[in-house]
Parts: structure tokens; sequence; C-alpha cells
């Protein structure tokens, strides 16, 4: 009698803390952080960056906007991970064993791989949730499987799947979560994306991507750019939605003085200001499920800079989340042709 296993489904996250107590942030923080692939400095340094400076001044400021979005069952991103695991689950039935792992924090990435072993999977197809290729976020969570995994006695089959940013299905399902809010009275759409250093772009792309360019268009040699990708991804929805020129790009969450790629959505929002825009909708493209970076940073802090600067209108489009039509997305990357 054939014994057929089933297919292990992993989907990974970035991470939350355990609980919005400056202890845990700090925690968090410190996983976060010390990460080469998210803090590229010599280690020493790093360690030095991280432990002594930045974690201390930013675990109470953290811990305190945390706090903000934090919902009776938890972490918003955990809590919107796991029901995207559950409707992900029930969708694909029973060939499938779909588990949850965290690049930092709970649920880990070794306990996800533990699951998957105790159901005895002989493939294991792994999907980093990041749209957008990132070295910091897609490059640091695939790493990190295949470090745990190589310590198995039994390694089983493995499928990285590729980063999403111009999925038909993907750009669908955003398109549609976005178009209710343009049925509305709107003067703008701002899909904002999360930024990163400059330095660590040019790392990625080995100098191919030209960061200064005002809308950078894919092609054979930026094709692994993030912000290239982050815009290709932008004009893909613009032509599902067929808007024409009231849309734009900005990056959100920079830390520091060094550079980030650019431009910065906090100063975009004056720029709109001065050109007579006033009712302004955002979406974050580059996040799958709702957290810190879309209600906190967003649906509050510049939700409140732009009334201050005379907007009238704000409306954050929520992330895909466990909406149906997305669910239904994932499960057709992860069934068999």
């Amino acid at each position: 009698m054939h014994l057929s296993s089933p297919t292990g489904v992993m989907l990974i996250n970035l991470g939350t803390p355990d609980s919005c107590r400056v202890s845990d942030v700090r925690k968090y923080l410190n996983e976060f952080l010390y990460d080469p692939r998210v803090v590229e400095l010599p280690t020493w340094l790093r360690w030095l960056l991280v432990k002594c400076w930045i974690v201390p001044l930013r675990a109470k400021k953290s811990a305190a906007a945390y706090a903000k979005i934090w919902q009776p069952t938890g972490s918003p991103l955990l809590s919107n991970s796991l029901a995207i695991k559950e409707k992900l689950s029930a969708e694909l039935g029973a060939n499938y064993r779909v588990t949850l792992g965290m690049r930092y924090g709970n649920p880990s990435i070794s306990a996800a791989l533990q699951e998957l072993q105790t159901a005895q999977v002989q493939t294991i197809k792994v999907l980093p949730m990041f749209p957008q290729y990132s070295s910091a976020a897609t490059g640091s969570a695939v790493q990190q499987v295949l470090a745990k995994m190589s310590k198995l006695k039994h390694i089983p089959g493995i499928e990285i799947k590729t980063p999403y940013y111009n999925n038909t299905d993907f750009i669908q399902a955003l398109a549609n979560s976005i178009a209710p809010f343009l049925q509305q009275d709107y003067d703008y759409l701002l899909m904002s994306y999360h930024g990163l250093p400059e330095q660590q772009m040019l790392h990625q792309t080995r100098h191919a991507c030209d960061l200064q360019a005002e809308c950078p268009a894919i092609n054979q040699q930026n094709i692994n750019c993030y912000r290239a990708q982050c815009f290709h991804t932008s004009r893909l929805i613009a032509q599902r939605l067929n808007l024409k020129a009231n849309w734009g790009v900005a990056f959100q969450s920079r830390l520091g003085k060094l550079p980030w790629i650019k431009p910065y959505a906090d100063e975009e929002l004056g720029k709109l200001i001065a050109r007579g825009v006033r009712k302004l909708v955002v979406c974050c493209p580059s996040f799958v499920a709702d957290c810190l970076e879309t209600l906190e940073e967003i649906d509050i802090r510049a939700r409140a800079q732009w009334f201050a600067l005379g907007g009238t209108s704000f409306n954050l489009v929520p992330c895909l989340n466990a909406t149906s039509e997305w669910v239904c997305s994932l499960a057709t990357i992860f069934r068999d042709e």
C-alpha cells in the first residue's frame, strides 16, 4: 500500500514582540537589529550600536507604539498571520500541512520546522510573506530556514517561493481591496512601502539600480532591486485601477541620519498638500498583514501629520490580511501545477 505524506507549507513573516511590555520589546529589538542582514556592520560595531545605543533608546518608545495598536488577541501582525495560516490550511486541504514561522520572536522558524517534521512531510514549500525582495527581510528569512534545516537528521525536499511583487493574483487582490476607497471622493492614492538604507540597496543590487531615478522600470540589470520592484508593483496596481496621474510611491519607516531610499513618506505628505491635495488614500503594498508599520506609523502618526498640514480626509486601505481572495491567491502559489 502506498502511503502518501502531506506537502509542507511554511509561511514566514517578520515577527513581533510577545507583548507590548518594554522587556519583551527590548528582547525582540535585540534579536531583530542584531541580524547582520538588517544592520550591515562588522560584528563588533553592530553589537556596540545595537546593544548600547539603538535598543536602549528605542525600546521604551517602541513599546509605547505597540501599546497603541495591541489587540485583545495580542499582536496584530501575529493574529493576522495566524488567520492567513488557518484559512490557507482549510483552502489547501488535507494533502498539505501549513505552518507559520516568524523570523524574529514566536512562533519561531524552528518550531514551524518541528511541526512539519512531526507531520512527516517529504517536501517543504517556503514562502517569505514579503512581496518585494530585500536582503534584510526575504534574504534573512531564507537564510534562517536553510540554517535550521541543515541541522536536521533527515532533510526534506525544499522549494523556496520567489518574491511575488508582480504576481497577477496578488496585484488583482490589492487592486480589489483599494477600489472601494477610490469610489469615494478622493484626490490622490499614495502607495507607501517599507524603506531601506541606500547603502544596503547598493550592496544588494551591486550598483545596478539608480536609486535617484524618479520612477525606475524593471529591467534585466535591476530586476533584483527592491526599490524597482516596489515601483513595478505600483504601476501594475495603477494599471488595474485605470489610474492616470493621481497616484504616487513613497517609503516609510526610516531610522537615523543615513540616507534611505526616496521619496520619504513623511516628506511626501507636505509636498502633496503644497500641490493642493487634501483628500488622501494610502495603501501599503509591501505588507500583506496589518502590523505596527501600517496601524501605528501610517494610520496614527501619518494621519495626524496629514490633518496638521491641512488635509481634510485620510483613508488607510487595510492590508490583504486573511481575505478570501488573498488566501485563494496564496493557495494557487502552493498547489502543484
